[in-house]
């Protein structure tokens, strides 16, 4: 039997640099954005069922995820049409994961993972936090990021604190040290519990 660890953090918090942090030290990891895009993008799983309900969201190139954005934003019934395709690909994806790959150490990087209700589904879950000035310089640096956007997205996600409080362990993403710290603390923790299982 693999651990399952869940990574999930708010948007800025420094997942993806932990994500790779477990990576450099042997985890494997999945991650749910990569799954949607790659269902998202040409010949992608989700595109025909898309097709349907969003025709002017899909071209050549799959499915347009800004213009599919800008057509939930005008129309909010939308999102749960685009949920019910999205979810069950990202689901079926993640356990053709798991039964690839047993015995080891699997860490699974799902930004809504609380959101989403899917604590339950892993043997653990950490979440990365850092202070809130440092999230928003992180997120305002990305490439056409505005202050109202990250505001709407930042809105849309449970408050770090509470994310934190659900938590097995927390990942302080403060600076590259404290990361570094946090992920061998949770490497450490998991493995000393894996031998006395």
């Amino acid at each position: 039997m693999s651990y399952l660890l869940g990574l999930t953090g708010s948007i800025g918090m420094g997942k993806s640099t932990t994500a790779a942090l477990f990576a450099d030290r042997g985890c494997l990891v999945w991650d749910a954005d990569s799954t949607v895009h790659q269902a998202y993008g040409p010949k992608g799983v989700a595109v025909g069922a898309i097709a349907k309900i969003a025709a002017s969201a899909v071209g050549s190139n799959g499915v347009n995820r800004d213009q599919l954005r800008q057509l939930i934003s005008k129309d909010p019934a939308l999102l749960p049409q685009i949920e019910a395709i999205i979810h069950p690909i990202v689901q079926q994806d993640r356990q053709y994961f798991i039964a690839s790959n047993p015995n080891v150490i699997l860490v699974f990087d799902i930004p809504l993972l609380f959101e989403l209700n899917s604590a339950a589904a892993f043997d653990a879950v950490a979440c990365v936090l850092a202070p809130s000035a440092a999230q928003k310089a992180r997120v305002m640096e990305r490439p056409g990021m505005t202050e109202a956007h990250f505001t709407m997205i930042n809105g849309k996600q449970l408050p770090a604190t509470v994310k934190a409080t659900r938590a097995d362990y927390i990942i302080d993403t403060t600076s590259a040290e404290t990361a570094t710290t946090s992920v061998e603390f949770v490497l450490k923790d998991i493995k000393r519990k894996l031998e006395n299982a």
